[in-house]
């Protein structure tokens, strides 16, 4: 792969919630054996498996199960704690469901390949069980991206809290030719939101709403 190529695939990349939340292109911790781990499920359906590029991860969240799924699933507000999401929106009413679509917006800065832009992603609420897990699917396109991806998350109670699962999988031609670049920057982006919907639901467990 060219320079050129390989600076646009990670300019393209570092921003978008889907696959980086930081900058920088070194995998976080676990990322090695992450995909090794039996794929995550919701109601028997995982992630993509055929996709190169996938990571997983967890942490316990100390507060009710009931906060930690109303944070996650009230998807108009991801941008109050979400730094990169810019925009978020759902496309239907009511409680999150299947069938249920979204579509959310992050920046992506100018770099020498391509000028500034706005990655889209549109995702779709394939499979869903209230308070257990949440899958869903869709593509997220940008000027000289794009990806497909499926994303799993799983809500467990456990004695101090709920554990929090969440495994994602991207396939798509910028991602996949640079698949040890593109699964370190999805590691980046997963491990923040997991921080951030940590720190939300516990932050309001404990003071209530903001």
């Amino acid at each position: 792969m060219s320079g050129i190529r390989s600076n646009r695939i990670r300019a393209a990349l570092i921003t978008a919630p889907l696959v980086a939340a930081l900058l920088g292109a070194a995998a976080p911790a676990g990322a090695a054996t992450a995909h090794r781990a039996a794929s995550l499920t919701c109601r028997g359906e995982g992630v993509d498996p055929g996709a190169q590029v996938r990571y997983r991860t967890e942490a316990v969240i100390h507060a009710p199960l009931r906060t930690v799924w109303e944070v996650q699933t009230d998807v108009a507000d991801w941008p109050s704690w979400q730094p990169p999401v810019e925009t978020a929106q759902r496309l239907d009413g009511g409680p999150l469901r299947a069938g249920s679509a979204f579509r959310w917006t992050t920046p992506v800065p100018p770099n020498p390949a391509t000028p500034a832009t706005e990655l889209v992603i549109t995702s779709t609420v394939e499979q869903l069980r209230p308070g257990s897990c949440i899958r869903w699917t869709g593509p997220a396109v940008g000027e000289g991206l794009h990806i497909d991806g499926v994303h799993v998350w799983t809500f467990t109670r456990v004695e101090d809290g709920v554990l929090v699962r969440t495994e994602e999988t991207h396939t798509g031609p910028q991602v996949d030719a640079d698949v040890p670049v593109a699964t370190a920057l999805l590691g980046r982006g997963l491990e923040a939101w997991l921080a951030n919907l940590k720190a939300t639901a516990e932050a309001r467990a404990q003071h209530g709403p903001c």
